[in-house]
């Protein structure tokens, strides 16, 4: 499978909790942190989830 690179650009404060729970799962905690992580149809529907949290990249 491809990699994606996924970093956090925006805050989550004032989110719900389920987002928050989505950014911990992708392994990003601060803003500015990155990941890299195989892109699967589960990752894909994070990544949805919290699109305006992140900025994506093929890795």
């Amino acid at each position: 499978m491809a990699k994606i690179k996924v970093t956090k650009i925006k805050s989550t404060i004032e989110k719900t909790e389920r987002v928050k729970l989505t950014m911990q799962a992708l392994g990003l905690n601060k803003i500015g942190d990155s990941n890299t992580i195989e892109n699967t149809a589960a990752i894909a529907g994070m990544v949805k989830k919290v699109g305006h949290l992140v900025k994506v990249e093929n890795a």
